[in-house]
């Protein structure tokens, strides 16, 4: 609804100017050399500002790359070994990430293709002269998309992959503290660089979107970037979790279970490749994830406010682009404020207090935002109607507060989920799974209250965009929330590499101390974006419904809707399935390589690994050449090779079931597809994720 009471914009008469102005304007975008200056005006509300808080995130991704390189390696310290550790990492997440894109960029090019031959059939412009060019812009948006996407995950996990060693170094050389601040600044430059990448796309593609065409049909054109986000989001979520999980699984069962030995022990073939895991799935993946949630909730806001007349358009298409703006702000500053003086005890830590080093910084951040969004919507909304607005800016940002706080109850070993998990590995595997599973299930509880509050109280005060805008609200600070999120595969690196090297149990303790805290932060993470997946996709959802839904009647007793529901309903079980048996696949192939490796790696005197293995675990001091050192890259290889090679099936599905469903049913069979996947996705995503933290901290 529109509202009367919605304070108008100083929007010059469109008149023609002087040629200094037609000159502006052409700079600016305009279409025609004599261009109204409330063209003008537009662009500069929804494009200058986003695109210069862009570059200062990126200038500030740098400041953070320069502080990182400062910090020691290995060799300052006289532990060449840890750098070549280090260096196997990197290379085998380099290698992951080459061959994954190598397949994404065939896939990108060929539905980028397919796009624009349907926005020629049927452009946006409708009739116009020029019409025929938007399957060109379309297709420019989605690549775009889709490449600043992929250079978020590429540039947060090789930064990643550089923290992971002066982590473990500051570890040995200084505090806690001195290794928090390095782990999270490895995870802050994936956190700025998603944002900074995002807004510089959103920005410089809606300005060129502009050119000749309505705010309305300039913003349909901008729905394919958010596509191109999401098309790299679910190849990169989908293969770098089946590397990661199948990975881990293989060096564990052989490793921890079969041999004995310790989780890191070098001695495992598979540990790189677990190592290469945590990045390419918990730093790539997951910053593709959020880069794709992030520019979405920011297009949706934006499509829906759009769809209001007159000034008051300006205002709604403006507003998420500012609240984006100021959010990047709030969380530079809220960076500074990350610190701890606790003591690296290992898994005895007080995590609820190790925590709150990290939540400084986001609280500083939320703080800030709450007083900088007021501002924005002074500035747009000067009337009653604006306070709703910001009401739900404000119950959108709680929300994700909330949500964190909720995953934390459920996935931290201070409280009672994790302790009972802990508590039935005293009767048996069994009911440790029995457990876990209903830890996650019932966690779903808090959270669905959470969104449902959300929804329907910004639903009550200013309808659909109420809903839009709290995502953007939730998501605002996601510089500092990603960076949180993404410290944590960097600490479980640091303590990786410090077993691995035969690093001191002081070492160790600090390094655990930081991994724990990262096993939360990573559930945490998760949560965040699921709630705020939700609220976005419920945004899309409106504006879909808007776009075609005239003449249409979308009610939940009609057969054609309530089959999609239910078609759509099965849809993440199906994917999950197909995830789940890929990673049982791919951990077959390392468990065979891994045992293969104990019976026949042998060193030049003829010892093989098994020996090398019982030897070490004995207690037995092994001189090092005369040690037996596993081929590492060959389980990298395997990880590779066949997460990639899987991908293929849930990716393909998951794109082309909502398309096939739509063209062969029609648009209600596609609503109930849609809506049906973002109820049970939500349901099934949040049990798993916080089963899955809390079983890896109740193991610790």
């Amino acid at each position: 609804m529109a509202p009367s009471s919605v304070g108008p914009l100083p929007t010059p008469a469109p008149t023609p100017v002087d040629p200094d102005a037609a000159f502006i304007a052409s700079m600016l975008g305009c279409g025609e050399w004599l261009c109204p200056l409330e063209r003008i005006w537009e662009v500069y509300m929804w494009c200058l500002l986003p695109l210069g808080a862009s570059v200062v995130a990126l200038i500030f991704v740098v400041f953070l790359k320069w502080t990182l390189n400062k910090r020691r390696v290995g060799k300052d310290i006289d532990i060449p070994k840890l750098d070549v550790l280090a260096a196997k990492v990197k290379s085998g997440s380099k290698a992951f990430l080459k061959e994954e894109y190598k397949y994404l960029s065939v896939f990108v090019a060929l539905l980028a293709i397919v796009l624009g031959v349907l926005y020629i059939v049927m452009p946006v412009a409708g009739k116009t002269a020029d019409a025929w060019d938007d399957g060109f812009r379309i297709a420019g948006v989605f690549v775009t998309g889709a490449l600043l996407s992929a250079a978020a995950g590429w540039m947060g996990m090789m930064v990643a992959t550089d923290g992971n060693v002066r982590t473990t170094v500051a570890c040995k050389t200084g505090t806690l503290n001195d290794g928090l601040q390095v782990a999270f600044t490895a995870g802050s430059v994936m956190g700025f660089t998603v944002v900074g990448l995002g807004l510089f796309g959103i920005s410089t593609m809606l300005w060129l979107m502009m050119v000749n065409r309505t705010s309305q049909q300039s913003m349909q054109l901008m729905a394919g970037f958010g596509f191109g986000a999401s098309a790299i989001a679910l190849f990169a979520r989908v293969a770098g979790g089946i590397y990661t999980k199948a990975a881990d699984v293989g060096a564990d069962l052989v490793g921890k279970v079969e041999a004995g030995i310790d989780e890191d022990d070098p001695h495992n073939p598979a540990v790189i490749a677990d190592n290469v895991g945590d990045n390419v799935g918990d730093v790539a993946g997951m910053g593709a994830d959020l880069f794709e949630s992030y520019v979405g909730s920011i297009i949706a806001a934006a499509t829906i406010g759009s769809k209001f007349p007159g000034n008051a358009g300006y205002s709604h298409i403006a507003l998420p682009l500012w609240l984006a703006t100021v959010g990047v702000v709030c969380s530079l500053i809220g960076y500074f404020a990350v610190s701890t003086k606790q003591e690296g005890k290992g898994w005895d830590v007080k995590l609820s207090a190790l925590m709150w080093a990290l939540e400084k910084g986001m609280y500083v951040a939320g703080f800030l935002f709450v007083g900088a969004s007021a501002g924005c919507t002074v500035i747009l909304f000067n009337s009653d109607y604006g306070w709703k607005v910001y009401g739900c800016i404000i119950i959108g940002l709680f929300s994700g507060v909330a949500i964190g706080k909720v995953t934390e109850y459920f996935t931290s070993f201070d409280f009672g989920p994790v302790i009972s998990i802990k508590d039935r590995a005293y009767t048996g595997p069994a009911t440790v799974v029995i457990q876990g599973l209903g830890v996650g299930m019932i966690s779903t509880v808090p959270p669905t209250v959470i969104l449902i509050a959300c929804i329907l109280s910004c639903n009550a005060l200013v309808g659909s965009y109420g809903v839009a805008i709290a995502a953007v609200g939730m998501l605002a600070t996601l510089g500092i929330t990603l960076a949180t999120d993404a410290y944590g595969p960097v600490a479980d690196n640091a303590g990786g590499l410090a077993e691995m090297a035969g690093l001191g149990p002081e070492v160790r303790a600090k390094t655990d101390s930081l991994d724990a805290l990262g096993n939360t932060t990573a559930a945490t993470g998760k949560g965040f974006a699921i709630g705020s997946a939700v609220l976005t996709s419920l945004s899309l959802l409106v504006a879909f419904k808007s776009q075609v839904g005239t003449g249409l009647h979308f009610h939940v007793n009609d057969s054609v809707l309530l089959s999609g529901l239910l078609f759509g309903a099965m849809l993440p079980y199906l994917f999950s399935a197909l995830t789940m048996i890929s990673v049982g696949k791919a951990a077959a192939e390392i468990i065979e390589e891994v045992r293969r490796q104990f019976r026949e790696v042998k060193n030049a005197n003829g010892r093989t690994l098994r020996e090398a293995i019982e030897m070490a675990s004995a207690g037995v001091e092994i001189p090092e050449d005369e040690d037996v050192t596993p081929d590492s890259d060959k389980c990298v290889q395997i990880s590779t090779r066949s997460s990639v090679k899987e991908m293929l099936a849930p990716g393909i599905y998951a794109v082309f079931a909502p398309l096939i469903g739509g063209f062969w049913l029609g648009p209600r069979f596609l609503m109930g597809l849609l809506s049906g996947a973002i109820v049970s996705g939500a349901m099934l995503a949040i049990m798993m994720s916080n089963a899955g933290g809390a079983w890896d901290n109740s193991k610790k």
